[in-house]
Formats: C-alpha cells, structure tokens, sequence
C-alpha cells in the first residue's frame, strides 16, 4: 500500500493575493463601520419607533407589488430574450440592462418624463383612467420596479438558456401546447434561476432609493420608504439612521445567504450528479440503491398487447438537408440507419417539425399534418438521452402524454403504471430521473411514449443505453407493441440486431438523401453502404466495376464471380468468414491475394476477428477459429497474406 501524501496546496502569487486583499477588505469595512458604529442598547428603540415602521410597512408593500409586476412582465420577456430570435433582440436586451447601469436619479427623471403629469404618458393616464403615479405609493412601486426587474430577466435568460430545448421538444411530441410545456416543464426545470432572481428583484426593490425619490417624492406614509427615512435620519438622528441601515443590511445578507450557489447551478446539474453516481443498467432490472428485486409482471402487463383500432399509413415528402420521400403502410417499422451525419436525427426532427435544416410534407392516415404545431401531429418522439422531466417521477412521466390529452389522472397514472410493468421498471414508478440509472432512464422514456398512443412514433437509438440483457427484453417487448400499433415507427439504430429483429423495413441514409430501402434481408445480402456493409459485420470496398470485377480507387483490382455492368459505381462486399490467413503467399485457386500486417485480433464469440492492414489493399477483416489463429502464431504486427476467392465477392451496384 503506498503511504498517504497530503495533497498540497496552491499558493497565489504575491501580485494577484494582495490586490485581491485589498479588494475584500475594501467592500468589508464599510459594513463594519456600521456594525461598529451601531448603538446596540437603542436599536429596539430606533427601529419601533412609529416612523420606522411606517416606512418598513410601506417597503414591504413597493416591494412586494414591484416583485409582482417584475413576475408578470418579466418572466415572458426572460423567455422571448432565450426562445425566440427576432430583430432587433440585442436592442432589447440593451434596454434590460440599462436600469441596472443607469445611476438611479437619471432613472426617476426618465419615468418623470414619461409618466408624470406633463410626460408623455402622464396626461393620457390621468385623463383616461384617472391615475397619477408621481408623489403616489404606484409611482414608488413603479421606480422599483425600473430598476429592480432587470436583476429578474437576466437570472431567468441564463436558467432558460442552459435549460435543454429536448424537453420542451419532447413535451410538445406528447401533445403539450406551448403554454402547457411552459408551465409544466419549463418553469419547474428553470425553478432556481427563477427563485433567485425573484429575491433579487425583491431585495433590489426594497432597498430602492434614488428613482422613488426623484420619480415618487418623500411623503410620509405614500412614498417614504425606509431607504428615504435613513437618507432624512442622517440629517438629525445618525445614530437612528445607522440602526436603520444595519435593518437593510441584514435583510439584504439573509436573502444573500439563502441564494447562496443558487444562481450558479443549470437546471441539470443536480440530476446529471445523481446519475453520475449510480452504475449501469442490470440485467434484473434491479437499481443498485434499491436492494429489493422488482416484483412479479401483473398479468396485465404480460398480456398481448391488443392490435390498435385506428390505422395510419405515412407519406412524408422531406426536402432541404434530407431529400427524400417516404411512404409506409400502417403497422410498418423503419429502421433508419446510415453514418454520423446522415441525417438520421434531422429526419426525425423533420417530422416534427422542429427543425429548420429540414422540412417535411407529412401525411398520417386520412390527414395532412404538414401546417400543424408538433403538439397537434400525433407523433411522439424519444430523443437519445431520453429527456425525462427531472422534476416528474417515473410514473408522472409516463403519464404527461395521457394527461395532455385530457385523460382523467387516476385513470393516466393506471395505465403508465402497467407501462412501465411490461418494461421492468414498474417498481421504480415513484423515483425521480435523477434516482435512475441511465437504462432506467430509457426504458422509462421509452413507456411514456408508447403509453401516448400516437399515429406515428419516432424512436432516436431508443435501446443504446440498455445492457444486453436488458436490451433483448426490452426488444422483445417493443416488438410485441408494434405489432398491434396502428401507425408507423421510425427507429434510429446503430445496432444490425435492432434492425433485423425490429423492422420490416430498412432505410440507409447517406448525406441526407436515400441510398437503400428494402427489407432487412435484402438490406443484409446486398448493402449498398460501406457503413452499412461494415455494421453488418462484412467487408465493404467501393469502386468501379470492370469487366472481371471491381477496380479501386488506389487501383487494386478485386476480381469476382459475377461482375456487373462495366463503369458503374459498385460495393465489394467480402464476408470476414470468407478471408483465409497465410503465412506465405498462397498457390491456390483464390484470384484474389494481398499481402499485409496483423494490427488488431478480438474474440467475437467462439471466433476471432482479425484485422489486416496493407498498403496494396484496403482494410480487410477476417473471422477464424482460435486453433487457426494459433497454428498461423498471429500477433500484432504478422505479416500475412490474404485471400478471398472470386465467388465470395458480392457486387453491389450504388
């Protein structure tokens, strides 16, 4: 064991540690000049007297209405400035900000001469609904609130920001209008930024000085607020009007103190934490901090999942980054593979129209859903991590798209629960996404969209995040649903199996255009993409056919069994199985033969794959048995040479 060495710690440097000294001490010592100077045997006295409280009561009150008026006007101006591009939004953002810079006294000129009586707004208030604001408690509400709701629409901008658009997208897929997605998940996902703004505000607007008096007077009782009675006490009381200050300052530090990290943190942070902390998915669905293993599967939830009673054929005619056009019968599954950069995730956010690279004409059933919001398609989306509402738990979740529709909540809550028991995470219904681990996640995200029963489902590598135990139940359970689903399903998958086992057709995308569509065993003998090929577990090499097969780019010649039409681009494709090992060059009937270098060997169940290098051929893998491997001595770095016979290579035109 090595012996325990304390972690030292950094020193700053000289230059930076002073300054920085002198900075703390600079905005220290004027609070301690007022604790120092506090008469502490008089401050009940100073602080009860009747013209204290009278102007505490009416701070409470302008603060009060001015953090109100800061909530109403605010919150939405915080969620235009974060949301929504328009012209002339840096403008806007500027004017936010120019209370916070403006000295306050300029401020209460301004709302003079915009509201006061000879203003610009003062005479039409007063004429037509007989309000005058200047040397009124609504004017000192109304300086106030000027310079304190911009402290409210920045802390609120930044909580939006950094607040993921996946969820407010997936809630709109599930059929939230906007302003239900707003009040349903956006506030309560951006709830600390919003909280530490609103105390800001309120602090900032109680402590309000120059604008009320400039704008609203000194009048006891309607516009005196306690900043004004300390500005009147230093005058003749300094030691009252120093007990007064040490108020302020107290409540000024308490909010301070409650805030404190708050306005820090994104709306995620605390849930990526949890998750970070908790191991991957098992095999028994069990959750590393729950000791008990889920119960038995209700009957219910093992029953066949009943075939839909309303059925929905898809015809999408997508145009811009992905160019192509899609028809499906209902009860159809796609699968939808090809590169990074394909286009795969674009197209789904096509549908959805939540994306402007990419747009789609879509049809589902008997209606034209092209003009539609995406809370009104019908089309559930699962995006990769899920997006699970962080405030919901499991069970509230997979309700929302239920609830959107107006189910009653008992009978949501039912039906999410036996949702979430044909998954294998119906025991983990009460837990909060944060307490899940990442395959719990997604087997949760996964229920709640297949409980909304929508005309078209779009699932974005809905089983990556799942063990393989795991991902074959919940395959299995996936593919009992679809068969009786009345529309279409779209799956984004990097896995063959999903493909295969999933899908009645696949679709191979390819800078965004349509370069196979077909079923998965014509897909599986004839790939027309070397990604494809290659996730297939094969060896793919394009080229342009010739007469005796397919000549390569770099000019190596591929000889084959049966060519296809001289000059058109075509795939090699070459089975690992079908690539023999030699040590020397070989002298059989194989017509093609590379020489080359061992760089990687891994076991890929009672085989091992080998992959050779070289400079005459492209990359080549082939599949052999462990003895082979052995009795050839291959390690990395071998020379050997490869063979593959003509009749082994399949060509496919492109």
């Amino acid at each position: 064991m090595k012996p325990f060495r304390p972690q030292r710690r950094s020193h700053a440097p000289v230059a930076l540690a002073l300054p920085a000294l002198l900075a703390v001490a600079f905005l220290l010592l004027p609070l301690v000049g007022i604790l120092t100077r506090t008469s502490w045997g008089e401050l009940a006295a100073h602080l009860g007297t009747e013209q204290s409280l009278q102007a505490l009561r009416l701070s409470f009150v302008v603060s009060f209405w001015a953090l109100g008026l800061s909530l109403l006007l605010g919150v939405p101006l915080a969620w235009l400035l974060a949301r929504v591009e328009f012209p002339g939004k840096a403008l806007v953002r500027s004017l936010v900000l120019l209370p916070m810079v403006l000295p306050p006294t300029v401020g209460g000129v301004a709302l003079l001469l915009a509201f006061g009586r000879r203003g610009v707004l003062g005479p039409w208030l007063e004429d037509w609904f007989g309000v005058t604001l200047p040397f009124h408690t609504s004017g000192a509400v109304v300086a106030a609130t000027f310079v304190s709701m911009p402290f409210l629409v920045v802390s609120l901008e930044g909580a939006l920001a950094g607040l993921n658009k996946r969820y407010e997208e997936t809630a709109a897929s599930l059929g939230a209008s906007p302003f239900r997605v707003f009040r349903t998940v956006t506030l309560p996902m951006v709830a600390p930024g919003l909280v530490a703004g609103a105390a800001l505000t309120w602090a900032r607007a109680l402590g309000e000085f120059g604008a009320t008096i400039t704008f609203a007077g000194n009048l006891p009782g309607s516009t005196q607020t306690l900043p004004l009675q300390v500005y009147l006490l230093l005058q003749d009381q300094p030691e009252a009007a120093t007990s007064v200050s040490l108020l302020l300052l107290a409540i000024a530090m308490a909010v301070l103190i409650a805030l404190r990290g708050r306005w820090t943190a994104g709306p995620r942070d605390g849930a990526r934490t949890a998750r970070e902390s908790l191991p991957d998915d098992r095999g028994d669905g069990t959750a590393p901090a729950a000791p008990a293993a889920p119960g038995p599967v209700p009957e219910s939830a093992s029953a066949p999942v009943p075939a839909d009673a309303h059925r929905w054929a898809l015809h999408a005619d997508v145009g811009g980054f992905n160019n192509l056009v899609l028809d499906a019968a209902p009860g159809t599954t796609i699968a939808v593979v090809g590169p990074n950069g394909a286009g795969k995730t674009t197209l789904l956010r096509a549908l959805l129209a939540l994306t402007d690279r990419a747009h789609a004409r879509l049809r589902l059933g008997d209606t034209d859903v092209t003009d539609l919001p995406p809370h009104r398609r019908g089309v559930a989306w699962v995006p990769q991590d899920g997006a699970l509402f962080p405030h919901l738990s499991a069970l509230a979740n997979t309700a929302y798209g239920l609830r959107t529709r107006g189910v009653p909540r008992a009978e949501a809550r039912a039906a999410a629960q036996q949702w979430l028991d044909r998954l294998g995470v119906g025991h983990l219904a009460h837990r909060r996404p944060a307490q899940l681990s990442g395959g719990q996640a997604q087997r949760v995200a996964l229920a709640r969209a297949l409980a909304a029963r929508p005309r078209l489902l779009l699932l974005d590598e809905p089983l990556a995040a799942l063990d393989q135990t795991t991902r074959a139940h919940v395959r299995h359970t996936l593919r009992r649903h679809l068969d009786g689903f009345g529309g279409v399903c779209l799956i984004v998958t990097h896995d063959p199996v999903e493909a295969v086992s999933l899908a009645d057709r696949v679709l191979v995308l390819e800078d965004g255009r349509a370069l196979q569509d077909a079923t998965p065993a014509e897909v599986t003998r004839h790939p027309r993409s070397p990604w494809v090929a290659r996730m297939l577990g094969r060896n793919a090499w394009p080229g342009t056919a010739t007469a005796d097969g397919l000549a390569l780019p770099d000019g190596t010649a591929v000889v084959a069994a049966e060519p296809v039409a001289a000059g058109t681009d075509a795939l090699a494709i070459i089975p690992p199985e079908a690539v023999s090992l030699h040590r020397d060059r070989p002298t059989g009937s194989a017509r093609n033969a590379w020489p080359g270098t061992v760089r990687e060997i891994t076991a890929v169940g009672s085989r091992m794959r080998v992959l050779v290098t070289s400079d005459h051929a492209p990359d080549l893998v082939a599949e052999i048995t462990p003895a082979a491997a052995a009795d050839l001595g291959l390690a990395d770095g071998t020379p050997v040479f490869t063979s593959v016979k003509a009749t082994e290579v399949t060509l496919v035109t492109r």
